[in-house]
């Protein structure tokens, strides 16, 4: 019998791509999300549960539906410049904690959880490569409301079996234009003369949503994945000036860059890299896709 897997947050850039993944592996997919007007899932290979992460009735319903055998909880706000952050605490802390009691008391038995946390945890280090034992000091409210999200699932850890993922920056064909890397992107694809950023020297550790998706799917299942926290990430830093002289160069185009003030964030991380070495503990060695690549796929897509 195949595998069924609930995605949070499934209507969302990463959700949608999982469902995809994981459904051409034989997955039987269902997904949780706030809403479904009949259009939002026409396109993917998931039956959906319609639920509010903030009424743990209905996150019970949605699991005694589904009976997943895993569950990916993607599901929160995901941009740190988000504007209420009333909501912002309460999907990513609130909506945690229920999600996870929901899987504690599931009639079926759920083998693995992933909570997406963030890279944002880590805050400011004076360190060339961040490992999952390096503490943690977010510098804005989205990294405190993963960190709590972290605090949160760690209470779990006799009654589930998860695992907490922390993501890097990563990207890809359907990300938002509100996000850095599709704003620039644009900008190319677009032809225009000039585009507004903040500091184009901040290096981050960008990875391709798909090999993202593919992490995923390969920690599912994986025994030595439960009980651990695990970045994911590529290891190396990017300069956002690496990335414009990309697109420029796979487009013959030069943009003229115009530093905007309001976009240099007074908390601003510098350089974010993680450590890859636990992650390929688990899931053994990965082919990544260069970052060109991705930004060519960005660039090309219709």
């Amino acid at each position: 019998m195949a595998k069924r897997a609930l995605i949070t947050g499934i209507f969302g850039f990463t959700g949608r791509r999982l469902a995809r993944t994981l459904h051409s592996e034989g997955i039987e997919v269902h997904g949780l999300g706030r809403e479904n007007d009949g259009t939002a899932s026409d396109d993917l290979p998931a039956t959906i549960h319609v639920a509010d992460l903030r009424d743990i009735g209905q996150i019970r319903a949605a699991f005694d539906a589904a009976r997943p055998d895993y569950v990916i909880h993607l599901a929160g706000i995901a941009h740190v410049a988000h504007g209420d952050l009333e909501e912002m605490y309460l999907a990513n802390i609130v909506g945690t904690r229920n999600l996870l009691e929901g899987a504690a008391g599931s009639a079926s038995s759920v083998e693995h959880v992933i909570v997406a946390s963030s890279a944002n945890v880590y805050g400011n280090h004076d360190l060339p490569i961040l490992d999952e034992d390096t503490p943690l000091r977010p510098a804005n409210d989205y990294g405190v409301s993963k960190v709590s999200a972290e605090l949160v699932a760690a209470t779990y850890t006799s009654r589930v079996p998860l695992t907490v993922v922390r993501p890097f920056n990563y990207t890809g064909v359907g990300q938002a234009r509100s996000f850095l890397i599709p704003k620039i992107v644009a900008h190319f694809r677009e032809r225009a003369q000039t585009i507004e950023l903040g500091n184009i020297d901040v290096a981050r550790d960008f990875s391709d949503v798909r090999d993202v998706c593919q992490i995923y799917r390969r920690l599912l299942g994986r025994a030595e994945a439960v009980g651990t926290t695990v970045n994911i990430c590529s290891g190396r830093p990017i300069t956002l000036r690496e990335v414009l002289d990309h697109c420029s160069d796979l487009t013959g185009q030069q943009v003229e860059i115009r530093v905007n003030p309001a976009f240099v964030r007074a908390n601003e991380v510098r350089s974010l890299a993680g450590s890859t070495d636990r992650l390929l503990s688990i899931i053994g060695p990965f082919d990544r896709i260069p970052f060109r690549e991705t930004l060519r796929w960005m660039l090309e897509a219709a």
